[in-house]
């Protein structure tokens, strides 16, 4: 028999043998493409494990501010036994140590316990809800920096919802100044406390006092926070990445099955840019967090009094004029700016860790 010349009418090879299996080894192989690339930003896998680093990074950055913290809250509260070190050359320094001395260790760290509980799922949801907001709000919203925004407030109004109560009752344990000796109140005594006063009818609502001044702060906050950490990522990998990302092959960068294909900031450039978010979120929202603070310590000295966010907006302007309503800043500024650098600093290493986009 003449064999079949090779040419035009030649039959065409077999086709391979995973042509012939209905696709399966082509399914395969996507399916370990997507494996290479690491869990989806909309998976179930990147949701959880981003709501848990951003818990870790949240109470690491509040522990390292924990004493600031309690000094501005007296400060904004304006506690009659500190209100003579407001606003004076080294006050924040001088009422510190005068807590310290009466006090000791504890007394600059008191309510901090509460403020642990209330921040690991205001930070776990602030976090894991940006990135999943992010990568919606990115399918419809063609400019980048107003998708960071968006995405930055709205985390923040539900954090806020799922995290104020804990606040509310963190803030009367920081305002608290118990006699010197005296054993300060537990956090059951001090909800039992806020739950009784006779400002609403309904006690829960006792502990939304000032909820919402905090959502009207919480979106400049939220938003210009993400919006700037963003850009200024941004900047440190693209235009300036010779100064402030890891060389190519350098660890973490270079890290055998690595996944993610964003450079790593050095340590100074991470932490520079969420010490700047801070400086710009916190200018922005601080006359909103004033009002909130005086709002939530109303029900300590009046338990059945309801004060409007109108009455104390009156009230700080005839007192202090514009100024009233930054007491405190500079202590903001020394709390935020470590606060920020810290906890996004702490986030972004953890997504590294996690091998996380």
């Amino acid at each position: 028999m003449t064999p079949v010349a090779a040419g035009a009418g030649a039959l065409p090879p077999p086709p391979p043998l995973h042509s012939r299996r209905s696709g399966r080894t082509d399914g395969a192989a996507e399916q370990q493409a997507a494996l290479a690339a690491g869990p989806s930003t909309e998976s179930a896998e990147y949701a959880l494990k981003t709501l848990l680093i951003g818990g870790i990074a949240g109470c690491t950055a509040k522990t390292a501010v924990a004493p600031l913290d309690r000094v501005k809250i007296l400060f904004q509260t304006r506690n009659a036994r500190f209100t003579r070190y407001s606003g004076t050359h080294l006050g924040l320094f001088k009422a510190g140590a005068a807590i310290y001395r009466e006090y000791g260790v504890r007394g600059l760290f008191q309510g901090h316990s509460m403020q642990l509980v209330r921040v690991f799922p205001y930070a776990a949801v602030k976090f894991m809800s940006y990135e999943q907001l992010k990568t919606r709000l990115g399918r419809r919203i063609g400019d980048e920096h107003l998708r960071n925004f968006l995405a930055g407030s709205l985390c923040g109004v539900i954090s806020l919802m799922v995290s104020y109560p804990l606040d509310m009752i963190r803030v009367r344990m920081a305002y608290s100044l118990p006699a010197a000796g005296a054993r300060p109140e537990g956090v059951v005594a001090v909800a039992r406390r806020v739950f009784r006063e006779e400002a609403h009818r309904f006690g829960i609502l006792n502990f939304f006092r000032g909820f919402t001044v905090s959502l009207m702060g919480i979106v400049p906050y939220g938003g210009v926070s993400f919006l700037t950490h963003e850009y200024l990522t941004s900047l440190g990998r693209g235009r300036f990445a010779a100064l402030a990302a890891q060389p190519e092959g350098a660890p973490p960068t270079h890290t055998k099955g690595r996944r993610r294909r964003k450079p790593e900031l050095k340590a100074w450039a991470e932490l520079a840019s969420g010490g700047v978010s801070g400086v710009v979120a916190q200018t922005a929202s601080y006359p909103f967090e004033l009002v909130r603070r005086r709002m939530q310590i109303t029900g300590a000295h009046s338990p059945s009094e309801r004060v409007g966010a109108a009455q104390i907006v009156r009230s700080v302007w005839s007192t202090s004029g514009v100024r009233g309503f930054f007491v405190g800043l500079t202590i903001g500024y020394l709390k935020v700016v470590p606060m920020f650098a810290v906890s996004f600093f702490t986030y972004e290493r953890l997504k590294v860790l996690f091998d996380l986009e």
